[in-house]
């Protein structure tokens, strides 16, 4: 995850400032020869005097021109060193001794200490915590069809953002002639304990269709939408509700899921999840 700014971002405003300085290098050469080569306007020592005045001030812009161009030379130097750094450290989080840091947090308490919680499988539904000390939590487990409730997404740390809930699975028919409900859609992931937006709520699944002969006409009720996921305390947006599913024929809709709550200081509510 990228837990402070995005480098491609830096790069692009660095690649801006640079092309700015080039505009600038390129009118201060055109202004050198007609700012620090005044001619005098007579032949007289007071028209030589207020020439030679006027070109010493060009060869001092000049001069000053000159060094704030190495300066700007240099700040865009370092704004393309910290997108290196910044990469670099990116890359870091996936090393070998990072995986052994995290290696007895996840043992004992089945998260990382840092980095991003792994998303959910068909073995293991929910979503990951993040890293105690930051990332985001992992996302549910979308069900297939007739696979029921969707896996809850995993809640962040101390800062990140909390995971999607999976969707829930769409009800099925089964051989006997019963028709089953949609799965409820999995909650979604609390943000991280200090900043971080919770995570949406899946929506549920679409309820089974009757298929067989007569009499036809009735179906599963669609599964409720997952709740979305509270925000951090201090910041944060709340994760959004999940839609309610479908009904198959004659039964009801899935009611959506609510919005998770903003944090303290600032952010907004979660929208609710429409019904189905």
């Amino acid at each position: 995850m990228s837990f402070v700014i995005v480098p491609d971002f830096v790069s692009a405003a660095a690649s801006d400032l640079a092309g700015i300085g080039t505009a600038i290098g390129e009118a201060t050469a055109a202004a050198s020869s007609p700012t620090t080569g005044v001619l005098a306007a007579a032949a007289d020592e007071v028209s030589q005097a207020i020439a030679t005045m006027f070109s010493s001030h060009g060869e001092a812009f000049q001069a000053v021109s000159a060094q704030v161009a190495a300066f700007h030379e240099q700040f865009v130097g370092l704004l393309n060193g910290g997108v290196a750094q910044y990469a670099s450290a990116e890359a870091w989080n996936a090393n070998p001794l990072l995986a052994a840091i995290n290696a007895p947090f996840v043992a004992l308490l089945d998260r990382p200490l840092i980095g991003d919680g792994a998303n959910g499988t068909a073995a293991h539904p929910n979503g990951q915590g993040g890293g105690l000390l930051w990332g985001n939590g992992g996302n549910g487990f979308s069900q297939p069809a007739g696979g029921g409730t969707g896996g809850y997404g995993g809640d962040a740390g101390f800062i990140g953002n909390g995971g999607a809930g999976g969707r829930g699975g769409n009800g099925i028919e089964y051989a006997d002639g019963r028709v089953g409900n949609g799965g409820q859609g999995g909650w979604g992931g609390r943000g991280g304990w200090l900043f971080g937006n919770g995570g949406a709520g899946g929506d549920g699944g679409t309820g089974g269709f009757y298929t067989g002969p007569p009499p036809p006409g009735f179906g599963g009720n669609g599964g409720n939408g997952g709740w979305g996921g509270r925000a951090g305390l201090f910041g944060g947006n709340g994760g959004a509700g999940g839609n309610g599913g479908a009904p198959g024929t004659g039964h009801s809709g899935g009611d959506g899921g609510l919005g998770g709550p903003r944090g303290s200081l600032f952010g907004a509510d979660g929208p609710d999840g429409a019904d189905g």
